[in-house]
């Protein structure tokens, strides 16, 4: 591994709804045919375009990748997290980036279900990088993604659980 490399500046976005839990998207499965990997799920996370904002990227990944446009924010974490790509991860960032370095917001869905489309997300203008998704406690998120994720998936569990709290309505 190339300690050398930046990381790719990235977004992540924890969504939740109206009982707390947070959405994860199952990564779309190389075939059809593959019943669904436990660890292959994971919450929306993305680039960060040149000039754009952290907060502006992370509305639009959310977007790009679920359809999801109505939602609150409720908090951005103050810190970036990181972590390393393994070497068989790396794919077209090879000899580029490291990893990825994140921004982390939590926002809460405010919209009906039937706006979640994992299958034709950013209204069909973007493709699909889900295959499945759900709602889940944000304690599990650990227990359902890569092993490389994990450390950031319990920071970022740890921040947003106690803000993750039902709404009242």
């Amino acid at each position: 591994m190339n300690n050398d490399l930046p990381y790719r500046p990235c977004v992540g976005i924890a969504l939740i709804n109206w009982e707390g839990e947070v959405f994860v998207g199952h990564r779309k499965r190389r075939r059809g045919g593959e019943p669904l990997d436990a660890r292959a799920w994971q919450m929306p996370q993305g680039g960060i375009d040149e000039g754009e904002s952290p907060l502006a990227a992370a509305r639009r990944e959310l977007w790009e990748e679920t359809n999801v446009r109505s939602v609150e924010l409720i908090a951005e974490l103050p810190d970036w997290h990181s972590y390393d790509l393994p070497e068989e991860a790396r794919g077209k960032w090879a000899g580029r980036y490291r990893g990825q370095t994140q921004k982390w917001f939590l926002f809460r869905f405010v919209g009906s279900e039937s706006e979640i489309d994992v299958h034709r997300p950013a209204d069909g203008l973007h493709g699909a990088e889900f295959d499945d998704w759900r709602w889940e406690r944000f304690g599990a998120l650990p227990d359902v993604v890569v092993p490389f994720k994990r450390p950031v998936y319990e920071a970022v569990a740890a921040a947003f659980a106690p803000l993750a709290r039902p709404a009242k309505g």
